[in-house]
């Protein structure tokens, strides 16, 4: 399944179930089931939508993407049913969620390998080591580490291209949080974007460019890019992104689950709880159709279980975690 290439440049949310019928009677908006969020999660939630409809033709599912910040904008305000996150829910989204009287069940829905890429053509870097990667990421090599070199003096004296997510991107959060120790914490000065496929493109068309994003954008992509292995702190072996690695548990710490969350209020409709359902049920297929990894069939069972009796909050508690446990996080008292 090829990714859709319909993200906006200003992250204006994409309609993906098919187009809507000429009615716009109260029976019609009852049967549209409405999502946002997460760039990186879209792809999953696509194929889920698309099948579910051919089973369901009176529903209709929309998903946007406007980012995982940008969609807990939206699904705290109560404009949208579900919501796809890279990270969990923060503390300021929970606040605010709660000031709206909007509570939830939190879902992860797969792993995710957060991928750093180079052009095909960079003959240099293959392996980048998490010292590495900061030096070129934190704040404080804004203006100052501006070249190959200036990471290290073996690499070309040409200029650092740098494309990453925008600041209301869950991927963005976790690879500061990763990488640089703090969530947000990151120079400013790279090419940033909402659309991953817009990142793709970048570091296609330069070879002097590095970025990151999730994996099913280079699996989509790898004719046109190569993925850096990570060689984590205290560590000498190198680890490539993939499937095997990351259920293995030694990509390391760019391995992630991502989520969905679904509003209690929208769990009283029947097409809502029919939808989520066939999402946990399908997602060990769909999600590696589309390149991400698969959560164990335990977790699936888990995260089926608390959907359906509705165990309402966020094992987080409004911070991220890096190298959470998933049987561990569903297993956890919620914070609301």
């Amino acid at each position: 399944m090829k990714l859709k290439q319909t993200f906006s440049a200003l992250g204006v949310a994409a309609l993906v179930a098919g187009a809507f019928g000429a009615s716009s009677t109260a029976a019609m908006a009852d049967s549209i089931i409405k999502v946002d969020g997460s760039s990186t999660v879209f792809p999953i939630t696509e194929a889920v939508a698309e099948e579910f409809q051919k089973s369901q033709k009176g529903i209709k599912v929309t998903v946007g993407v406007s980012g995982t910040g940008g969609g807990f904008k939206k699904f705290c305000r109560g404009e949208t049913d579900i919501s796809d996150a890279s990270r969990p829910i923060s503390k300021k989204e929970m606040d605010l969620c709660k000031a709206a009287g909007i509570k939830y069940v939190e879902l992860p829905v797969a792993f995710d390998a957060l991928t750093v890429v180079v052009n095909p053509n960079n003959t240099w870097l293959s392996n980048a080591t998490v010292e590495e990667l900061k030096k070129m990421w934190e704040p404080a090599a804004q203006g100052k580490i501006m070249k190959w070199s200036d990471v290290n003096p073996k690499w070309p004296n040409e200029k650092l291209a740098l494309f990453g997510p925008g600041a209301d991107s869950g991927t963005f959060d976790y690879f500061t949080d990763a990488i640089n120790g703090k969530e947000k914490a990151s120079r400013g000065d790279f090419t940033a974007s909402e659309d991953d496929n817009t990142l793709v493109q970048g570091v296609a068309r330069n070879k002097y460019a590095l970025g990151y994003f999730g994996l099913a954008y280079y699996v989509e992509n790898k004719d046109k890019l190569k993925a850096v292995s990570i060689i984590n702190k205290g560590a000498t072996k190198a680890i490539a992104p993939s499937l095997e690695t990351v259920m293995a548990g030694t990509y390391q710490p760019l391995a992630r689950p991502i989520f969905i969350y679904v509003a209690d209020k929208s769990m009283a409709k029947s097409e809502v709880k029919e939808f989520v359902n066939f999402y946990i049920k399908h997602a060990p297929k769909l999600t590696k159709e589309v390149g991400y990894i698969p959560l164990s069939k335990t977790h699936y069972d888990l995260a089926s279980k608390n959907f359906n009796s509705k165990k309402l909050g966020t094992g987080f508690g409004g911070k991220n975690e890096v190298g959470v446990r998933v049987e561990d996080l569903l297993k956890r008292a919620a914070h609301l």
